[in-house]
């Protein structure tokens, strides 16, 4: 179940947490953030090529694409055997932002994405069938867990926007991090 927990950013110990998608998606909407559930036109199989990925979301997709004119849609995934687990969660732990919107859809599988805004940490776990579109510029880190498994598809408007900024705060080891 998808939740989000909203901290005061100076204390990890005061979370409020919501379950509801609505009221996820209205907390995060007042601060910038998109928050959506999506449902797969045809079924998706573990492992499945690319194409038939994308092809089950294909009008989520062009929808997303003619609202934001993103010009670059992919897939990624991630297992418990990859070689670079370990080290792709801990770059990613850090906090960062992006020149580019951070778009990703959880066609299988989830990942906590944590947002520092407005005063606040906002812990939101997303899990299958859940979009995210964290804006440009907003402070953020995401954790796949010490056994990461999770099929995305991502959205750009230019891959190299996504490469990660770090703002060099060290408020992401205060908040709870995946097992």
């Amino acid at each position: 179940m998808s939740t989000l927990t909203i901290y005061p950013q100076d204390d990890p110990a005061a979370g409020r947490r919501l379950d509801d998608a609505g009221e996820i998606r209205r907390e995060l909407a007042a601060i910038g953030v998109t928050f959506e559930r999506w449902q797969a036109r045809a079924p998706v199989a573990p492992g499945a090529p690319q194409d038939e990925v994308l092809a089950a979301y294909r009008p989520e997709i062009d929808r997303l694409v003619a609202e934001r004119g993103y010009r670059s849609v992919d897939v990624v995934s991630l297992d418990p055997a990859h070689p670079d687990r370990e080290a792709l969660r801990r770059k990613f732990l850090a906090e960062h932002t992006h020149a580019d919107d951070e778009v990703r859809f959880f066609v299988a599988g989830s990942g906590l994405f944590t947002l520092h805004a407005a005063g606040r940490v906002y812990a939101v776990l997303c899990e299958q069938d859940d979009l995210i579109s964290v804006p440009a510029g907003v402070p953020h880190w995401f954790d796949m867990g010490s056994a990461p498994a999770f099929t995305c598809i991502r959205l750009f408007n230019d891959p190299a926007g996504w490469v990660a900024q770090f703002t060099g705060d060290d408020i992401a080891a205060r908040f709870p991090v995946l097992p």
